[in-house]
């Protein structure tokens, strides 16, 4: 199963007369979190509690009591140390500067303390269109879903046009059925991704007859269990042993992997893997991944 540079998507793609088809940039650059242009937002907007790795219980709209005037964390050095592992998987996918400078044009919330509830409404919705960007951008470099190519050419334009709504307008979307219908398409596009995959085996796959959507595989020793174009969206996988798999192939979308251990693991032609999944697992060097995903800095070496 081949990807095609996300960087080249844009040149590739051709209507009916042979023009350019515009998908935006083309790339996930957009996509990477600059925290240093955010006004803070995931500490502030975000429900989130001790017992799932954050500093302390807090509700939606209170600040965190690590988070700094300048928007800084005090504790971002040690996040690692102090186990907090809700803070280290955490990805806005960009939703945060995306808000913070474009739609409220960098007029924070302490200067505007008007602003705020807009400003964190506006901010979950961003953050699900950010996340529905990185699966269709993904989507697009995917040869087996070349026959999909201009509905999801449309659909990411159309959900690029909603990132540019003012922060009113953002509210008020109705995000489940826009999701609903990306969702529609990214499971046609893995059906196409991973019926290749499996073709091209050799051998009939043997021992992932347990392996569903959703299915509960914590703790497991999948060391021996063929996962290629397996569809494990949803999957809880944590702490599972998936030392030296290969995922070639395989929908990862949702999949739950705080602590699983992928050391050696190839997830680099996986597909619709995200930088939060990553950030909770454990990997060393020899784990494969995706150029659009960054090691993380505590993986072994």
């Amino acid at each position: 199963m081949k990807h095609i540079d996300g960087n080249k998507v844009e040149a590739l793609l051709r209507d009916n007369h042979g023009a350019s088809v515009s998908i935006g940039d083309g790339s996930r650059q957009k996509l990477q979190v600059d925290c240093e242009k955010c006004f803070g937002l995931c500490c502030v907007a975000l429900h989130f509690s001790a017992s799932e790795g954050f500093p302390s219980d807090k509700l939606a709209g209170k600040p965190c009591t690590k988070l700094q005037p300048d928007f800084r964390c005090s504790v971002h050095k040690s996040l690692r140390e102090k186990g907090l592992k809700g803070c280290i998987a955490y990805d806005c996918l960009g939703s945060g500067q995306r808000v913070s400078q474009i739609t409220f044009g960098g007029q924070d919330w302490q200067q505007n303390p008007a602003s705020k509830k807009e400003m964190f409404d506006a901010f979950l919705i961003m953050w699900q269109l950010h996340e529905l960007l990185w699966y269709l951008t993904e989507a697009l470099t995917l040869q087996p879903a070349n026959s999909l190519r201009s509905e999801l050419s449309a659909i990411l334009e159309e959900t690029e046009g909603l990132t540019n709504l003012s922060s009113g307008a953002l509210i008020k979307l109705n995000v489940a059925e826009h999701r609903a219908r990306v969702n529609s398409l990214l499971l046609k596009t893995s059906q196409l991704v991973r019926a290749e995959v499996l073709k091209e085996q050799v051998a009939p796959a043997k021992g992932n007859k347990t392996l569903k959507r959703g299915a509960d595989l914590i703790g497991a020793d999948l060391r021996r269990t063929n996962l290629k174009g397996a569809d494990l969206r949803g999957a809880y996988l944590i702490a599972a042993d998936l030392r030296g798999t290969d995922l070639n192939g395989a929908d990862l979308i949702g999949v739950d992997f705080r602590d699983a251990d992928l050391r050696g693991a190839d997830l680099s032609r996986s597909i619709f893997l995200t930088q939060a999944q990553i950030n909770v697992a454990k990997g060393d060097a020899k784990t494969k991944l995706s150029t659009a995903l960054t090691r993380p800095s505590h993986w072994t070496i």
